[in-house]
């Protein structure tokens, strides 16, 4: 068996654990991998949302408390999305790539 072909699905798996979408890339599902990629922004970009929110409730700077479980549930929802498409990411491009 070719050298190439063993060290494949193992490749495009570390490369979508170091960038989501990395991997579906390499696989040459460059749609694939830009909507990964556009997703885990968006997610990532929730969760940045949420932490300032926190913070500046944290700092006194927010007074309503409402304010203070908007940015709570906008870390808990990016943080799992965040989670959730690192995961489909590695396993997909590793499945792809077995196919391939």
């Amino acid at each position: 068996m070719d050298e190439e072909k063993i060290n494949r699905p193992g490749l495009a798996a570390v490369f979508s654990f170091i960038f989501n979408g990395l991997g579906q890339i390499y696989n040459g599902q460059i749609k694939k991998g830009l909507l990964v990629i556009l997703f885990s922004t968006l997610s990532m970009l929730t969760l940045l949302t949420g932490a300032i929110f926190i913070g500046f409730c944290m700092l006194g700077q927010i007074a309503l408390s409402g304010q203070l479980y908007l940015g709570i549930m906008l870390f808990i929802i990016g943080l799992a999305f965040i989670c959730v498409i690192g995961i489909y990411s590695i396993f997909d491009a590793y499945k792809f790539a077995i196919k391939k």
